[in-house]
């Protein structure tokens, strides 16, 4: 026997599950279920991202991200108030430390401008040290709608209040296709109408074993957290942040001061040895054999060695991590470093090596496959449950005319 809906959500991250709220408001009285191969929701990238609700100043005007970013941010804001779920406001500082940083400084604020991001100004060294006492740099942006959210929490309250099945223990196993869709994970088997694959760091797997060919393929990259000891926490009140590099998806390491008060440093980006390879873990010797033998992989490697180089220097290192948290906060040493978390990224990659800059989503029979949802995916989450809702019910309205 197994259990009929009309549409299976796999994956219960925060994309995940703001999905399936969408899709029970879009489509009332659909039978829905999540399934999710762990034992509780948010369990990897929801669980373990830095918790800073992004405004926009990033990404490329008009794209996805750039859209879906905006609309979640004002979004999320909304629902962690009305569900009293902790936020915390205070904006952020990205700060140009030498000349050569300054064209990306008016970039992001022209990126910013165009995106529709609220209140952006470009401030003086004064004005920087108005805001942020302990931060040096030539210039800066203010970013005043910048803040902290804790992810997890909002997808445990988003998940019991999801009025469908939650399914946790299940790993996907197999697919088949018919004229409905049967899904085997672990002891759930189910059949559903349509399938929303919302699997993170596993979702161009998932796309395979649904038969279809996806465009990219998940690279993991983890990022590594130290906290400020409780003497350095006051030198951070907000978020500061460097101007990136803008040849790397990365914002480089910065300071965010989380719900809880207590402030992070970083992360970097390190390739993972592993898709679920996390600080001081284990790799995964099969998942290093499939990367390696992704020719994209290789690309990617001779496009970004130097990079890549350096942030495992600095993985190794902590004096040299607390060298780039220095370049923002000169006060800061390693001695004021606590080891932190850690999270593995899923980044997709092209065949051509290089790193998918926005939200990629594929479509296959019986399926929406979300094959690159990276940071800012939980800004954005409830934007994207809207946008992949509006595509479920543009196929549901497709099979009602042609039944």
């Amino acid at each position: 026997m197994s259990d009929r809906y009309d549409v299976v959500v796999i994956g219960a991250g925060i994309v995940g599950l703001a999905t399936a709220r969408a899709l029970t408001t879009r489509l009332p009285g659909a039978a829905l279920a999540v399934i999710e191969k762990e034992p509780a929701v948010a369990g990897h990238q929801t669980g373990h991202n830095s918790g800073v609700l992004h405004t926009g100043i990033y990404y490329t005007p008009g794209s996805l991200r750039a859209k879906l970013c905006v609309q979640g941010h004002r979004a999320m804001t909304e629902f962690c108030q009305e569900a009293g779920l902790p936020f915390l406001g205070g904006g952020k500082v990205v700060v140009a430390t030498s000349e050569a940083q300054i064209p990306g400084l008016e970039e992001l604020q022209k990126r910013g401008t165009l995106n529709g991001v609220r209140g952006l100004r470009r401030i003086d060294v004064g004005e920087l040290r108005e805001l942020e006492p302990h931060a040096t740099g030539l210039a800066a942006l203010a970013v005043p709608e910048a803040a902290s959210v804790d992810f997890a929490a909002v997808a445990r309250h988003i998940a019991a209040h999801l009025p469908g099945d939650l399914r946790t223990g299940a790993p996907l196993e197999a697919v088949e296709i018919g004229e409905r869709v049967r899904l085997h994970a672990g002891d759930v088997t189910c059949e559903s109408r349509l399938v929303v694959n919302c699997a993170g760091l596993h979702s161009d797997r998932v796309a395979r074993l649904a038969g279809a060919t996806p465009e990219v393929r998940i690279v993991p990259f983890r990022g590594e957290y130290y906290r400020l000891s409780e003497q350095a926490a006051p030198l951070c009140r907000s978020l500061i942040y460097p101007v990136p590099d803008p040849a790397f998806p990365f914002l480089g390491v910065h300071f965010t001061r989380r719900v809880d008060g207590t402030v992070e440093v970083g992360p970097n980006a390190v390739l993972a040895l592993g898709r679920e390879h996390y600080r001081d873990g284990r790799p995964n010797l099969a998942d290093v054999a499939e990367m390696l033998r992704f020719g994209g992989f290789w690309r990617l490697v001779a496009r970004h060695w130097r990079a890549g180089s350096a942030e495992l220097w600095r993985s190794r290192i902590r004096r040299v991590y607390a060298r780039s948290a220095g370049a923002l906060v000169p006060e800061v040493t390693g001695a004021d470093l606590r080891p932190g978390g850690a999270g593995v990224r899923a980044q997709a990659v092209g065949a051509d090596g290089r790193l998918v800059d926005d939200f990629h989503i594929q479509e296959s029979p019986g399926f929406i496959h979300v094959l690159n949802a990276p940071s800012p995916a939980a800004t954005a989450s409830l934007a994207i449950g809207e946008h992949i809702a509006d595509r479920a019910v543009r196929r549901f309205r497709r099979w009602a005319c042609a039944g």
